[in-house]
């Protein structure tokens, strides 16, 4: 049995803050702000495998009135989902995303996401796409006002 998840995420930016995609910090002068460390990228995978397995949405289980969940590693949050997926019996097969911020540019950093990613979800990096878009000057993404990111993933169920 397979289950498809849908993930995405939408943050503010603003400067003096860190920007943190896929557990990777990068150098940018405008940083999303959030509850946690507010790692988009992190938070759309998280989404998804919790949408695959029907659970909820990352808020239902860290949510922004916590405090326990203030500043946090956003890759708790991710690797909290690995283990409810593996509780289920699923295991991850492919996961592709896709981070959409007009700048910096992201690769640089493409495969040190990839290769976090790969690491949580237990699967080999080939198997972890992570794409950078601009907004081409257009919306909030487009005007350096927001980064947006999605994510799709693909579980089986293991005998």
């Amino acid at each position: 049995m397979y289950r498809i998840g849908f993930g995405n995420d939408i943050h503010r930016l603003e400067t003096g803050v860190k920007l943190i995609l896929g557990g990777v910090e990068i150098e940018s002068d405008l940083g999303a702000v959030g509850h946690s460390d507010a790692d988009a990228l992190l938070h759309a995978v998280t989404d998804a495998i919790l949408g695959a397995l029907a659970l909820g949405d990352i808020g239902a289980h860290f949510s922004d009135k916590n405090e326990r969940w203030k500043n946090a590693d956003s890759l708790i949050f991710l690797r909290e989902a690995v283990l409810l997926m593996k509780e289920k019996g699923f295991a991850v097969v492919n996961l592709d995303s896709v981070i959409n911020l007009e700048i910096p540019k992201l690769c640089p950093h493409i495969n040190r996401m990839r290769e976090n990613l790969a690491r949580v979800l237990e699967i080999e990096i080939e198997c972890v796409s992570v794409k950078a878009k601009t907004g081409e000057q257009v919306d909030a993404v487009g005007k350096r006002q927001a980064i947006k990111t999605e994510a799709v993933i693909l579980l089986e169920k293991k005998s």
